[in-house]
Formats: structure tokens, C-alpha cells, sequence
């Protein structure tokens, strides 16, 4: 395993991959880090919120451009004809949220 050193919103973090990935990882996190100041604004605040934020963001994204290139056009989590309930998008968004923080108390750790 190779470990790849980088920093997000300020904060030194590291990471292990396969040898051969260091250059992918290292481009990844430098793109999230950008786009984690273009959302969040760069400032302090909470690190966990911030990472949740710019996640929901760039899945989003992810979500669009796949429909795109199926040909379907854009897609949203919860179509806005479709009723819910909102208790199953708060729980879901808890889930998000717990899973996020996981990642980053590994992340702190490593």
C-alpha cells in the first residue's frame, strides 16, 4: 500500500491505495478540495457539514451527468411530482450525514 498526503479545507489528511494510484488520489482530493471552497465558501465552520455539503453537491452532479449521457435528461433524488414523506428524506440525509462523518474520524485518525 502507498499512502498519499493531501489537504482539504485547510487539514492535512492522508490516505493508503494501491501503488500506481497515488497520482489519482492526489487529483481527487485536490478537486474536492476545490469545489469544497467553491461551495462552502472556504471558511471555517464545521469540517463535517462542509464535507456533507460539497458530498450532496457532487453526487448531484454525478446523478445529472449519468442521466445525461443515458439520454435521459436530468434526474433528481425525489422527482418533484412524486409526494414523500419527509421523514424518509430526513433519515436519509441522517444516513448521509453519519456516513460522512465516519469518513472523516477515519480521516482524522490516519
Amino acid at each position: 500500500m502507498r499512502r498519499v498526503d493531501f489537504t482539504l479545507n485547510g487539514r492535512s489528511h492522508s490516505l493508503n491505495c494501491e501503488p500506481g494510484q497515488e497520482k489519482r488520489v492526489a487529483e481527487l482530493a485536490s478537486y474536492i478540495d476545490r469545489r469544497l471552497t467553491e461551495i462552502t465558501g472556504g471558511g471555517g465552520g464545521n469540517d463535517v457539514q462542509n464535507l456533507l455539503v460539497t458530498c450532496m453537491v457532487l453526487a448531484d452532479e454525478l446523478m445529472e451527468a449519468k442521466a445525461e449521457l443515458a439520454g435521459r435528461g436530468p434526474v433528481r433524488a425525489v422527482p418533484a411530482d412524486t409526494a414523500r414523506d419527509d421523514t424518509v428524506v430526513v433519515a436519509a440525509v441522517d444516513g448521509l450525514a453519519k456516513r460522512i462523518e465516519d469518513i472523516a474520524a477515519r480521516l482524522e485518525r490516519a
